[in-house]
């Protein structure tokens, strides 16, 4: 299937959503070429030098902020699918992605990612609180 520009691989993002521990960054490193981009909101907490991921619940709302930008950075370098790999667990969380991919000319694609290979999530996460996002965790349709 041809897209708006003509080719056989148009430009995509690819929203993988789901509960912490479901694989989402696992699969965007599976399914990311070189030339792809991945992103995510842990990227934010995440030393790019040591590794080590450090959460801290007051600076959440610039993490989101963080992603959408290099999201719109990506689209603006024109790479030829972006994995933005996230929770989402409410269909409104995914709304700035989806108006900046249109406004872009980027395909949409939604993935929900489910565990079924019993790994446990890499932020150490407690299960409580994965309970609360699983509570409200809604699908699209």
């Amino acid at each position: 299937m041809e897209g708006k520009e003509g080719n056989r691989n148009p430009r995509a993002l690819i929203i993988l959503r789901g509960l912490p521990g479901a694989g989402k960054s696992t699969l965007a490193e599976v399914l990311a070429a070189e030339e792809d981009v991945k992103i995510s909101i842990d990227d934010f907490f995440t030393d790019p030098v040591s590794g080590k991921y450090q959460f801290d619940h007051r600076t959440n709302h610039l993490a989101y902020r963080h992603c959408e930008e290099r999201v719109k950075k990506a689209m603006g370098d024109n790479r030829p699918r972006i994995f933005c790999h996230n929770v989402f667990s409410r269909t409104e969380e995914m709304a700035p992605y989806l108006t900046l991919a249109k406004e872009a000319g980027y395909r949409v694609f939604v993935v929900t990612v489910e565990n079924y290979h019993g790994g446990g999530n890499r932020h150490e996460i407690s299960e409580e609180q994965v309970q609360k996002m699983r509570d409200k965790y809604k699908l699209s349709l």
